[in-house]
């Protein structure tokens, strides 16, 4: 390597440290100076090493680097436009902005000299970070330290106690969910310093993290220049677990806003969205989330039109539609109108209608009233009976999702990353009774993501084949049976879980099914039974409200006509429901004990629930059961005072024995 080659190499390492953008460094004292030394980075063999105004090495022709009229003044900055007709192109600017309006480079300068008071240090701001350069005495510059190779290249210059800088950061909002709880989440860019690189941090997940190379294609894709300094995104708080592609958007919003300040209008935005490497704006779970944590900010939300389909079309959430990085922008800077906000996708789901169910007026009826009470319920009986036919009609008796109700599911199956089929359907869950304990209640690594007791909210959990769940599985559905909340602790944080969902169970009576059959002789003995029975605690089968047997069907039921369809028994369930909301403002089986006092009950009806409590041997709490489930009765019949059939009614359809 020739020694010329190795001067301009060395030569460009130290340009880049003292350059402006690649071009040049300008130092004046306070009256306008002398022009100092400068590198051309894209230039290199014509340089002032003397200061001159003849360059060197000896390649090219000698170019003046300097007039009269290109000396700048104190603050000035002179802005190289290269070589043409045997002169150089400069202009004179009088602060950063102008010089970045002059060379469109849309970057943030970042290497600029600093001067301290006195001339007693100078650091020069560069892709590493501040760092003193050696050379200053008495106000004087020396611009180049030695190079090595025997080579010096030094001159010294007045300098002035300045410093210039300008504005590297940026911070867009984005959204994250812990538990059903969306936070906001600052998606905070910084653009400069050191060597060129792209960092994320602030505990992201391996997904987060592969968010550099999608944001570096989309850029490319979108005909964005990347900068090409060094990247730091940080997502805070740091100390919260983020997961999944959902922060791609905010966080090429954040850099590109960063690197050039008339971008900075685009940070006032909460965004959510993954990015394709053609620019495009794909779906990501959380989308109602970050309209919510928009609407509490009081900013506009950019979101993929699918999710920007989970808000259900609110108009008061202020989401805006976007389809790629590029519409993104110009939505944020008000130079496009956002996108049509897609329409929900509903998937039809197999629900059998209540007429398909022959026979069994005590099981439809039980049915009729648990969903209009809300109740949970245990059908209890033999193979073939239609229990899972009448667990899986009970959702198309249930009233539509709407409102707040409808916001709450949509948020817990988006923290579970799942999408629901039917937005307005109350969900119907059915884990197997081999699920793990995190499946069945939530759990999982860093934070806590929903279990199947949550994401049947505000609808119906199916518990099939209830005896062939492990009994600690059980156990664990006792507490957010009662409460209609979990509580999970996690490494990542301690989330609570909204489940207030109407548990259906069905068993068989033991382990063959036929005990207590008409036809079916049962082959299990007394200990088998009473070993199958140890799985179902007492506290768990206390809960349960309404409890009926469920017998094998007779021949001509089963030929016999239909009964009442769906539509006709919902058509009631909804009217009870709302008398209920309007009078106590809650189901019946979310009524407390003083709530429960308050009814109005008539004297034989007291009566006869102070037998039944006698005669059954009643708990408190199945005192309490049966209270609810006569006031549900008396709400269907559309009558304020529980009467003496109503109790009788209840004391029924808690009438089986397990």
């Amino acid at each position: 390597m020739g020694r010329g080659v190795r001067l301009r190499r060395q030569l460009h390492r130290v340009g880049e440290r003292l350059a402006i953008d690649g071009d040049h460094a300008i130092v004046a004292d306070d009256a306008g100076g002398q022009l100092g030394d400068w590198l051309v980075g894209s230039d290199l063999d014509h340089f002032d090493a003397a200061g001159d105004g003849v360059s060197r090495p000896d390649r090219g022709p000698e170019v003046p680097v300097g007039t009269e009229e290109d000396r700048p003044g104190a603050g000035e900055i002179l802005c190289n436009h290269g070589v043409e007709d045997g002169r150089r192109h400069t202009t004179l600017h009088h602060d950063l902005t102008e010089r970045r309006r002059c060379c469109h480079l849309g970057v943030v300068v970042d290497r600029v000299a600093v001067a301290a008071e006195g001339g007693e240090e100078l650091n020069v701001i560069s892709r590493d970070g501040f760092r003193p350069f050696r050379g200053v005495a008495d106000g004087r510059l020396t611009l180049w330290p030695d190079l090595g190779h025997g080579l010096t290249v030094s001159r010294s210059v007045p300098v002035t106690p300045v410093t210039y800088g300008a504005a590297m950061n940026a911070t867009v909002t984005s959204s994250a969910l812990v538990g059903v709880e969306p936070r906001p989440v600052r998606v905070e860019a910084h653009v400069g310093g050191g060597s060129k690189g792209f960092v994320v941090v602030g505990l992201p997940d391996a997904a987060v993290r592969e968010a550099k190379e999608r944001v570096r294609a989309a850029f490319a894709s979108s005909a964005i220049v990347f900068p090409r300094q060094r990247v730091v995104v940080n997502l805070s708080p740091a100390d919260l677990p983020k997961v999944g592609s959902a922060y791609d958007l905010p966080i090429a919003l954040g850099v590109l806003a960063a690197s050039n300040p008339k971008y900075q209008p685009i940070t006032d935005v909460v965004a959510l969205g993954e990015l394709g490497l053609d620019g495009s704006v794909k779906a990501a779970r959380g989308g109602l989330g970050a309209a919510l944590v928009a609407k509490e900010l009081g900013k506009r939300c950019l979101l993929p039109p699918s999710s920007a389909a989970e808000t259900g079309g609110r108009g008061d959430l202020g989401v805006a539609a976007v389809r790629s990085l590029a519409h993104a922008v110009a939505v944020a800077l008000g130079e496009q109108p956002a996108a049509p906000v897609e329409e929900p996708r509903s998937t039809p789901l197999d629900i059998p209608d209540l007429a398909e169910v022959r026979g069994q007026p005590l099981a439809r009826r039980a049915l009729e009233v648990a969903a209009a009470g809300g109740h949970h319920i245990l059908l209890l009986g033999p193979p073939g009976a239609g229990k899972t036919m009448l667990a899986r009609a009970l959702p198309g008796l249930l009233p539509p999702l709407e409102g707040d109700e409808a916001h709450e599911v949509a948020l817990a199956w988006a923290a579970a990353g799942l999408h629901r089929p039917d937005p307005t359907l109350p969900p119907f869950r059915s884990p197997h009774h081999s699920a793990s304990l995190a499946a069945l209640i939530g759990g999982g690594s860093g934070v806590p993501v929903p279990g199947e007791v949550v994401l049947a909210h505000r609808g119906v959990l199916f518990l099939d084949e209830l005896g062939e769940f492990p009994p600690q599985l059980l156990d664990a559905l006792r507490a957010p049976v009662e409460d209609g909340s979990v509580v999970v602790a996690r490494r990542g944080a301690t989330v609570e879980f909204p489940c207030r969902a109407q548990v259906v169970a069905a068993t068989n009576p033991c382990p063959c099914g036929f005990e207590g059959d008409r036809k079916e002789e049962c082959v299990c003995g007394p200990s088998t039974i009473a070993r199958y029975r140890r799985r179902f605690s007492g506290p768990l089968l206390d809960r349960l409200d309404v409890q009926i047997r469920v017998p094998r069907l007779r021949m001509s039921e089963l030929t016999g006509s239909r009964g009442e369809d769906s539509a006709t028994v919902g058509t009631r369930i909804e009217v009870a429901r709302r008398r209920q909301r309007a009078s106590r403002g809650k189901l019946n089986r979310d009524l407390g004990r003083g709530d429960l006092d308050g009814l109005k009950w008539s004297a034989d009806a007291d009566r006869a629930l102070l037998g039944a409590a006698e005669r059954k041997q009643l708990t408190g709490r199945g005192w309490d059961r049966i209270r609810k489930i006569a006031r549900t009765i008396a709400d269907l019949e559309d009558v304020d005072v529980v009467d003496t059939r109503h109790v009788e009614e209840a004391v029924m359809l808690r009438d089986a024995q397990l």
